[in-house]
């Protein structure tokens, strides 16, 4: 197989039999430069994860006057300006990433300047309302210069913000930390109220660099276990608060060993090991979903790596069956339901995602990609407005499929070709330099059955964690 930086193309595999390491954790990278410049001094970001969209986030900070220095791959100085930035002399440019656009939206909120945030033209389609309804009850002026509120996006931030008590309509851990990093700069309590839990980077980055928030969580019959459900999350932040100067190690991404965890545990007699990589509860949704679906995982976390969890992934290979994806369960799975969707095809029975119509309006429809591509390749599947119905067992077969720029549509589906009789080709893959370089010599291997050896700095890195084994079997 050659694959090239305009395609990626991709044969039935052999038995995988693989241990490996993957790239940095894309959301932790953009967290960690952000908090990073906004700190009283300087920090060393390791393992920070060099792909385009990350890139984007430490270019913005540069444009504001942060020096960061990058060493060596994977290595970031920054010098932190105590949340007091320079105007950017031209628009900021996101390139392909919305956790760019959104979180500096919250940064700049707070701004005694007017910005631009521009994109690419995937993000470009992108709508931004979410973040900017929250953002202007602060007292902060954004308006969308495209239709349907889409970006270019125009901020008149404020160094008045005033605090508020949000309520999010829908669960957005990236609109959760725009507000959040707005709070820091008000005076008095600023509030984040979550009906369904999502990821909490953002809080537990907070905690590391020192900066003192609340959580508060309400459950129904909170005193019987069995029919006890969580109500609301609250999170709350003081201002004005300014992050204390920290290093900080960025763990292995389980979006990125999420494509290889399907690959493995859809081939019955394989066996991977990921390691170092993260496992933050509200990121492992993709274990849960195929321990129910039949796959044989055991995760054992090895340490806490400057708040976030961290250990090895062990998953055994055989025939997954179908299950259902829904509810509260979609905003922790969200990135990795393409992949999914895979592993439905591949599965006995028929898999229903519902509840994630927020997929449409990701890089690219993923709900209609996702489905338009799994037909192309013989499998049978019914759209909702909201998701999918994937009926299993049908052999799949090679084609030539559009990723239509989004990297994870283009990455599903060069795993979904180690399935199929015949070559699978996805066109137009430069997309997946945004999240997941070396992701085509990775696929190689995995079609061979090779032993993958992809090691990061984070394995000199790990310190001061005590062993928390856990098994899901």
């Amino acid at each position: 197989m050659k694959a090239s930086q305009e395609s990626l193309r991709s044969k039935r595999a052999r038995t995988i039999d693989a241990e490996m390491a993957v790239p940095p954790d894309k959301s932790i990278s953009h967290r960690a430069v952000m908090i990073a410049a906004l700190s009283n001094g300087r920090c060393e970001i390791r393992n920070f994860l060099e792909g385009e969209d990350c890139r984007s986030t430490a270019a913005a900070m540069r444009q504001m006057g942060v020096v960061i220095d990058n060493p060596e791959p994977g290595l970031l100085v920054v010098d932190g300006v105590s949340g007091r930035f320079t105007p950017p002399a031209t628009d900021i440019d996101c390139g392909n990433s919305g956790t760019t656009m959104r979180l500096l939206s919250g940064i700049l909120a707070a701004q005694p300047f007017a910005s631009r945030l521009t994109g690419d033209a995937s993000l470009s389609r992108r709508p931004m309302q979410r973040v900017i309804d929250p953002l202007v009850s602060m007292g902060a002026q954004l308006h969308a210069e495209s239709p349907k509120s889409c970006p270019p996006l125009r901020i008149e931030g404020s160094r008045d913000l005033k605090a508020v008590t949000y309520r999010l309509p829908v669960a957005s851990a990236q609109v959760k930390s725009a507000v959040l990093l707005a709070g820091l700069f008000t005076q008095g309590t600023t509030t984040v109220i979550e009906n369904v839990r999502s990821r909490d980077h953002t809080e537990r980055m907070f905690d590391f660099f020192l900066i003192k928030t609340r959580r508060e969580e309400i459950w129904e019959n909170k005193n019987s276990p069995k029919d006890r459900r969580l109500v609301e999350i609250r999170t709350s932040i003081e201002g004005p608060q300014t992050p204390e100067s920290m290093d900080f190690t960025v763990p292995g991404d389980i979006s990125s060993a999420a494509f290889w965890l399907v690959a493995s545990a859809a081939q019955p007699g394989s066996r991977l090991l990921v390691k170092d990589v993260g496992l933050n509860p509200t990121r492992t949704g993709i274990i849960d979903v195929l321990v129910r679906m039949g796959a044989r995982i055991r995760e054992v976390i090895e340490t806490s790596l400057h708040g976030e969890p961290v250990g090895n992934i062990d998953i055994k290979g055989t025939q997954l069956r179908a299950t259902t994806i829904c509810g509260s369960e979609i905003p922790n799975v969200i990135d990795e339901i393409p992949i999914l969707a895979v592993a439905a095809a591949l599965a006995e029975g028929t898999t229903v995602i519902r509840d994630a119509a927020e997929l449409r309006v990701k890089e690219t429809d993923r709900i209609a990609a996702v489905a338009s591509n799994l037909r192309a390749m013989g499998a049978e599947v019914e759209e909702f407005p909201d998701g999918m119905a994937i009926t299993g067992g049908r052999p799949l077969h090679g084609a030539v499929l559009p990723c239509h720029h989004d990297h994870r549509i283009a990455m599903a589906f060069a795993v979904a070709g180690l399935f199929a009789d015949g070559e699978t080709v996805i066109e137009d893959t430069a997309c997946v330099n945004t999240s997941y370089p070396g992701f085509a010599e990775t696929l190689h291997l995995m079609q061979r059955g090779g032993h993958v050896k992809r090691r990061h700095r984070l394995l000199a890195g790990l310190s001061g964690g005590v062993a928390k084994p856990e098994a899901r079997q």
